[in-house]
């Protein structure tokens, strides 16, 4: 498993982008990533120091169509801690 394969995209929400303030952020990963790997991809991937990461995973919510009850895929999700004075481009816009 390739590091650009274990983040799939950054969410992007009200939550995370007050998170984005104390330096951490927030990626949606695959479901069989382990910390370590997460943190090793970010810091390869964005060239910044990861000082701690916190997963959980995300259970789906039930959702209606018409008649018939649903669930939204469940998916692991990471928040990674960076050192601070340390930021992601991408994500502030620069």
């Amino acid at each position: 498993m390739t590091y650009d394969q274990i983040l799939i995209r950054p969410v992007l929400s009200e939550k995370s982008n007050l998170l984005r303030e104390e330096g951490k952020y927030v990626f949606k990963v695959r479901p069989d990533a382990s910390k370590i790997q997460i943190k090793e991809a970010v810091a390869r991937l964005f060239g910044v120091k990861v000082v701690d990461c916190t997963v959980m995973n995300v259970f789906g919510k039930m959702k209606r169509g018409r008649t018939r009850p649903g669930r939204t895929s469940s998916w692991k999700k990471a928040i990674v801690r960076l050192a601070p004075g340390e930021t992601i481009k991408v994500f502030e816009g620069v």
